[in-house]
């Protein structure tokens, strides 16, 4: 997969991906993860990527020709490296796109090649969303600085999930929201802590119960923290016989 990420802070992005999963992936050629200035495409002598909006208002927009300019180099560059032409999803990160969850992270690990752009102003030209982008995503229904941290939160969401990455491949299957249900709490040695013990079907041996267990318990905490998560998921009909009597009891009066 190849990631580039247009933004006007590309010296924010060194940490993150040359460190820890993400410096790996790059290191085991599984992901090329770059950045690019789109303030080197402004086409004016003080290379301002910004105006004032038409109609007035406060805060300043994004100007379409630094993104568009960016984008068609990052292309162009790939066609000069003889890399295969990828038609690429380009996603722009803003408030007002999807929420990002764990099925888009999914879907886009499937892609070759993915073009992030990070704005840091009240907006972007809309010629921008209606004539480049393919994607608008939001990580959460608040407003940041910039894209710059929701970029580098889905890019590295979408990376684990590439083969190879991660060293047990399993990890990725069993995170929260993988099923649709939040994951099953976990433990380690010690057996007990200052009186604080292991459940006993972990210490079992038994797979079938502990399989069990981790299902219940994410049942469990899923219904507790997130239940609304529980409408989508796939559950058989005795999960959902069991959540309804969950439901009626703690809805029911004490005692009865």
């Amino acid at each position: 997969m190849r990631i580039d990420v247009l933004t006007l802070f590309p010296e924010m992005f060194a940490g993150v991906f040359g460190s820890s999963i993400l410096g790996k992936a790059q290191d085991k050629g599984i992901v090329s993860l770059n950045t690019l200035n789109f303030r080197d495409f402004a086409n004016n002598k003080h290379n301002t990527v910004d105006d004032t909006p038409y109609g007035g208002g406060g805060g300043m927009v994004l100007k379409a020709e630094p993104i568009f300019g960016a984008v068609e180099h990052v292309l162009e560059r790939q066609a000069e490296d003889g890399e295969e032409a990828r038609k690429p999803r380009i996603i722009l990160m803003c408030p007002q796109g999807r929420p990002f969850t764990q099925e888009i992270a999914r879907e886009l690990s499937e892609e070759s090649h993915l073009i992030f752009i990070c704005g840091h102003y009240e907006g972007y030209d809309e010629r921008i969303r209606e004539y480049l982008v393919t994607d608008e995503l939001s990580v959460g229904d608040y407003v940041l600085t910039g894209g710059e941290l929701p970029a580098m939160v889905v890019t590295d969401a979408v990376v684990r999930l590439l083969p190879g990455v991660l060293g047990n491949e399993q990890s990725a299957v069993t995170d929260s929201f993988s099923d649709g249900l939040l994951e099953y709490p976990h433990y380690t040695r010690p057996a007990e802590f200052r009186g604080w013990k292991v459940p006993d079907a972990l210490l079992s041996g038994h797979h079938a119960e502990i399989e069990k267990w981790r299902r219940q318990q994410s049942l469990e905490r899923t219904m507790a923290r997130r239940p609304e998560l529980l409408e989508q998921a796939e559950l058989t009909e005795k999960e959902r016989t069991w959540l309804r009597q969950a439901r009626e009891a703690a809805a029911s009066p004490s005692g009865d």
